[in-house]
């Protein structure tokens, strides 16, 4: 099994770099000069992709082909104090720069929406902003000229005190997105309500691959041993529905080959808070459950979503360099 490893948004390594450089919406309502207070939104939005490509070239020189893109790109898009300003086709030419340099290096690209961005909710405001936020995502993939292949990966929702109701609010919800923005969907299990298990069900009801968190199945689970899901949660990868490919309207091209399942893997902060992730990211137990996948997986990415970010990607690294069986690759990919 060959595993590349990649980790989230922002860098411990290199400096002054944030991609996520914000303006609260206070302060914007404190500025006098509405069209002045929007251009510096946009400059602030320009500073976060123009740090973005430095990640990404940080990337490239140590063969990290795995990345999250920070979902803040843009600060306060989105808000209802700005609900008439699209500012992606400003931002166009960083947006395209991005992309085309994540494309040129073969880089796999993500986002995880935040949070509030549910569509197992009874709310129908709540639901209108969850896909407007799906939305604003696609469009910035679409910016960047990426296909179908950089996602977006979301958790099912809240259970609002009937687990089986919501979960078919989500399939319904669901079923009503343009097909542009379904395929570009993944569903991840989490850490106190729709666990691994029920997150499948729902991925394969609805044709969408399903992104396993390992941390979050080892807190919430019902049993269910995370090897033994494995191939069901690989098989939904391997759908045909999920690996349609969007060509960009600018150029045609080949569709890129399967994608490779992804993992999400953390290890608990401590025993009295196992939910919380830690620093970095051990080595015993993800090994534990690579090496029982590993007969029936030949492609692995894995998102490290330690506090430490690529430091941590490092060290599980030299982590790995250290067990039997594991051979090293490159800077960011072993065989198993």
């Amino acid at each position: 099994m060959i595993i590349r490893l990649g980790y989230v948004a922002m860098s411990t390594v290199v400096k002054n770099a944030s991609p996520s450089k914000t303006m609260t919406a206070t302060r914007f309502s404190k500025l006098l000069d509405r069209e002045a207070a929007i251009r510096k939104l946009e400059r602030l939005g320009a500073e976060n992709l123009h740090n973005t490509l430095r990640l990404l070239r940080h990337n490239r020189a140590h063969d990290i082909m795995v990345f999250r893109f920070s979902s803040r790109f843009i600060p306060l898009i989105g808000h209802e104090m700005l609900g008439d300003w699209n500012p992606i086709p400003t931002l166009s030419a960083e947006f395209e720069e991005l992309g085309t340099y994540a494309k040129q290096a073969g880089m796999r690209v993500s986002f995880h929406p935040d949070h509030f961005t549910v569509l197992s909710t009874p709310k129908a405001d709540v639901l209108q902003k969850s896909i407007l936020d799906l939305e604003r995502h696609n469009a910035m993939l679409n910016a960047m000229g990426l296909g179908s292949e950089a996602r977006c990966n979301i958790h099912v929702g809240g259970s609002y005190g009937d687990k089986n109701k919501a979960a078919k609010r989500f399939v319904h919800n669901f079923s009503t997105l343009r097909p542009e923005i379904q395929r570009r969907i993944t569903l991840e299990n989490d850490d106190k309500t729709f666990n691994a298990l029920e997150t499948l069900n729902i991925a394969e009801t609805v044709g969408i691959p399903m992104v396993l968190d390992v941390h979050h199945h080892a807190v919430n689970n019902e049993g269910e041993d995370a090897a033994a899901l494995w191939p069901r949660i690989q098989q939904t990868w391997l759908n045909p529905a999920s690996q349609q490919q969007q060509q960009p309207q600018q150029e045609s091209q080949q569709p890129d080959e399967a994608l490779p399942p992804k993992i999400h893997v953390s290890s608990p902060k401590s025993e009295t808070d196992p939910r919380s992730h830690a620093d970095y990211v051990e080595a015993g137990p993800l090994l534990a459950f690579l090496r029982a996948i590993a007969p029936v997986t030949p492609r692995l990415d894995i998102m490290i979503e330690a506090k430490m970010k690529d430091e941590a990607l490092f060290r599980l690294m030299e982590d790995f360099k250290l067990q039997e069986g594991v051979t090293v690759l490159d800077q960011a990919s072993v065989r198993l």
